[in-house]
C-alpha cells in the first residue's frame, strides 16, 4: 500500500496536533465553517415565504431555489471532490468557504427567480466537498477508530445551525428582509474562513490522493446501494422541514413568530440524533440506521393524521430530526468501510446523497400539495420515500448476507 491511501481506521502514526487546545479549536473552526452552511440551507426553508412574496412567485415555486441549493450539493459533491483530489484538505476548505460566501452573497441581491436559482445553486456547490474534507480532517486530528464521531462532530455544526443559525436567520428575515438573512450568513462564513486559515494544522499528513485512487471506489456496487438508501431515506426530513413555515401558520393557525420555536424544536432533535448517531456508528455500523429509519416512519404517520395540533407536531418534529440524523453517521461509516482509499469523496458523497434526499423530499412535499391533498400530505410523501429507503437497505442487506463471506461481518457489526 502506497502513503497515498489512507485508511480511515487505520492507525496513524502521531497524525494529532501537540495540545488538546489546537485540537479544540480545529474542531470548532471545522464546526463553524459547517454551522455556516446549515444556517444558509435551511435558512431557506425559513424564509421561503418572503422570497415568494418579494419576486412575486407562489410557495410551491419558490421551493425551486431550495430544490436549486440541493442540486449543487449532488453536482459539486463528486466534481469538486475529483477536481481538487490532490489538494491539501486544509487548502481545499479554505477554497470552498470563499466559494460559498460568493453565493450568499449573489443570493442576497437576487432580483429574479432565475437569478436567486442560479445563486443558490452556486451556494450548494461547496458543501458536499467541504464535509467529505472536514470530516477526513476531524478523523486525523482525533486519531484511529473514530470516523463515525469525526464526521458527526462536523455535522454538528450543520445541526446546531437548524437550532440557532436557522430560527435566528429566520427572525432577521422576519424583521429586516430576507435578503439581510443571506448577507449574514456571508458575513459569519468569512469569520469562518478566518478561523480555518488560523487553527487547522498545516500538513503534509492532509495532502490529498491521485484522482484515479478516489475514482475506484465509484466501481462498488455497495457504496451506490448506500447512497440510493441515504437519498430515500433522509428525503421525508426536506419533505417536512422545507414546509415548516406554512404548516406552523397554516395548519396549526399559529403566529408567524412560532416559525423559529419550530425549526429550533426540530434543530434539537437533530443534534441529539446526530450525537446518538456518531456513537452508534463506530459500534454498531447498521443498527443506528436502522432505528432511525424505522422510527421516522411511525412520526411521519402522527405527523400526517394529527399534524395540526401543536401539542403533536410540536414533539413530532423532534423526534423526527431526531430519528432521520441519527441514521446519517451510519451511512457514512459504512462507505468509508466500503471504499476506505477514498475518504473525502465518500464523506462528499453522503452529502450528495442527503441533499439528492433534499431536492427529492422539497419536490415530493411540493406536488402533494399542488395535488389539493394539503400541507400535512407533505408527511404522507415523506413516508413513501423514507419506507423505500428502508426498503432498498432491507435488499441490500439481504444480497449482501447471501453472501458466506459477507455474513459473518454483518452479523457481527448489528
Amino acid at each position: 500500500m502506497t502513503n497515498s491511501v489512507r485508511l480511515a481506521d487505520e492507525p496513524q502514526p502521531s497524525l494529532t496536533p501537540s495540545s488538546s487546545l489546537s485540537r479544540s479549536l480545529a474542531l470548532f473552526a471545522l464546526a463553524l465553517g459547517s454551522f455556516c452552511i446549515g444556517t444558509s440551507e435551511f435558512a431557506s426553508m425559513g424564509v421561503i415565504q418572503l422570497f415568494s412574496a418579494s419576486l412575486g412567485i407562489d410557495v410551491p415555486q419558490a421551493t425551486s431555489a431550495v430544490t436549486a441549493y440541493a442540486l449543487g450539493v449532488v453536482v459539486g459533491a463528486p466534481v469538486v471532490t475529483l477536481a481538487a483530489a490532490r489538494l491539501n484538505r486544509r487548502t481545499l476548505l479554505l477554497a470552498l468557504i470563499a466559494l460559498f460566501v460568493v453565493g450568499n452573497v449573489l443570493s442576497a441581491i437576487a432580483s429574479s427567480l432565475p437569478f436567486l436559482i442560479v445563486a443558490r445553486f452556486i451556494s450548494g456547490l461547496p458543501q458536499g466537498a467541504y464535509f467529505g474534507a472536514g470530516a477526513m480532517v476531524a478523523s486525523y486530528i482525533l486519531g484511529p477508530g473514530q470516523s463515525g464521531r469525526a464526521f458527526a462532530i462536523v455535522m454538528t455544526g450543520l445541526t446546531v445551525a437548524t437550532i440557532i443559525g436557522s430560527p435566528l436567520a429566520t427572525f432577521l428575515g422576519q424583521t429586516l428582509g430576507w435578503r439581510e438573512t443571506y448577507l449574514a450568513v456571508a458575513v459569519l462564513s468569512a469569520l469562518a474562513w478566518l478561523a480555518i486559515r488560523q487553527w487547522l494544522p498545516r500538513t503534509s499528513a492532509l495532502d490529498g490522493t491521485p484522482v484515479v485512487q478516489e475514482l475506484s471506489a465509484l466501481r462498488s456496487g455497495k457504496v451506490w446501494g448506500v447512497m440510493a438508501v441515504a437519498t430515500a431515506g433522509i428525503a421525508s426530513l426536506f419533505a417536512i422541514y422545507t414546509f415548516v413555515g406554512p404548516i406552523v401558520t397554516d395548519a396549526t393557525r399559529l403566529a408567524p413568530s412560532m416559525i423559529p420555536v419550530a425549526l429550533a424544536i426540530f434543530g434539537i432533535g437533530m443534534t441529539v440524533g446526530n450525537s446518538v448517531g456518531g456513537r452508534l456508528a463506530d459500534q454498531f455500523p447498521m443498527r443506528g440506521l436502522v432505528l432511525g429509519l424505522s422510527t421516522a416512519l411511525i412520526v411521519l404517520v402522527i405527523i400526517a393524521i394529527d399534524g395540526q395540533t401543536p401539542s403533536v407536531l410540536f414533539p413530532a418534529l423532534f423526534a423526527l430530526g431526531a430519528a432521520l440524523m441519527a441514521s446519517i453517521p451510519t451511512m457514512q461509516v459504512r462507505l468509508t468501510r466500503f471504499a476506505p482509499q477514498a475518504p473525502s469523496l465518500m464523506g462528499a458523497m453522503t452529502l450528495a446523497a442527503c441533499n439528492l434526499g433534499n431536492a427529492i423530499g422539497a419536490w415530493a412535499g411540493g406536488a402533494t400539495i399542488d395535488a389539493g391533498f394539503g400541507l400535512l400530505s407533505v408527511a404522507w410523501a415523506g413516508f413513501a420515500l423514507t419506507l423505500a429507503g428502508l426498503v432498498i437497505f432491507g435488499l441490500t442487506l439481504v444480497n449482501a448476507t447471501s453472501q458466506p463471506s459477507l455474513a459473518a461481518n454483518t452479523s457481527a457489526q448489528v
